[in-house]
């Protein structure tokens, strides 16, 4: 039977896609069926629905702050909104305009707190960093792997995290490792070598050997710096 996938699917459903037809994942783990994808997107849209009536609630706030609110209480409330930007990149279908809408706001607040920053130098360093630290923080989010692996409950367990990086494809991967230190590499690397020993010469497996090499080149070039 043809599997229903969704087009623009949810962090349960993009789980069981990376496992399904997977040869780096035991046999019981990439069978997939429809009733287990049925439920995953069930779950995605629970999430979705629930996620859609906080954001409101998060943008009323935002909207209804007073011209003389609290340092602290601006900042608690970017800091909701930048998880809130998190989250809104492991959701299913098309989450842009909530995106849109969270950057709008967050640079509306953060106008309040530069402004507020006055000639302070340093205070100005620091929103400066923080700026180009968001921005980049952002752009990383935009690959899925990356938002799912930020995620507080990610669903990628210790034991997927190797078979998931090395199914990426190369921007994802890329985006991917840079969350990990060089000792975390070196592990993953280590790990990696025994597992590729024991795949079979499949076509499939063509690019997990492409990601062990990268991986491989990250952590010489690590090593030399």
């Amino acid at each position: 039977m043809r599997l229903m996938f969704s087009e623009l699917p949810g962090r349960h459903e993009r789980h069981l896609v990376r496992k399904h037809n997977n040869p780096l994942f035991s046999e019981s783990e990439r069978t997939l069926t429809q009733d287990q994808l049925t439920e995953a997107q069930r779950l995605d849209h629970e999430e979705l629905v629930a996620y859609i009536s906080q954001l409101r609630k998060l943008v009323g706030e935002a909207v209804a702050l007073g011209p003389h609110e609290q340092s602290d209480v601006i900042l608690e409330l970017k800091e909701r909104l930048d998880k809130a930007y998190e989250q809104a990149c492991r959701l299913a279908d098309d989450q842009t305009p909530n995106k849109h809408a969270i950057v709008k706001l967050v640079e509306v607040i953060m106008q309040a707190v530069w402004k507020g920053a006055g000639n302070d130098s340093l205070a100005l360093q620091e929103l400066e960093q923080e700026a180009t630290a968001r921005k980049t923080h952002f752009e990383l989010l935009e690959h899925p792997l990356v938002a799912d692996l930020l995620d507080p409950e990610s669903l990628i367990s210790k034991e997927a995290l190797l078979p998931v990086l090395l199914s990426a494809e190369r921007k994802e991967f890329e985006a991917a490792v840079t969350l990990f230190d060089p000792i975390q590499l070196e592990a993953l690397l280590d790990q990696g070598e025994v597992m590729v020993q024991h795949l079979d010469s499949d076509v499939q497996l063509e690019s997990a050997r492409q990601r062990m090499d990268e991986l491989k080149s990250l952590v010489v070039s690590e090593r030399a710096s």
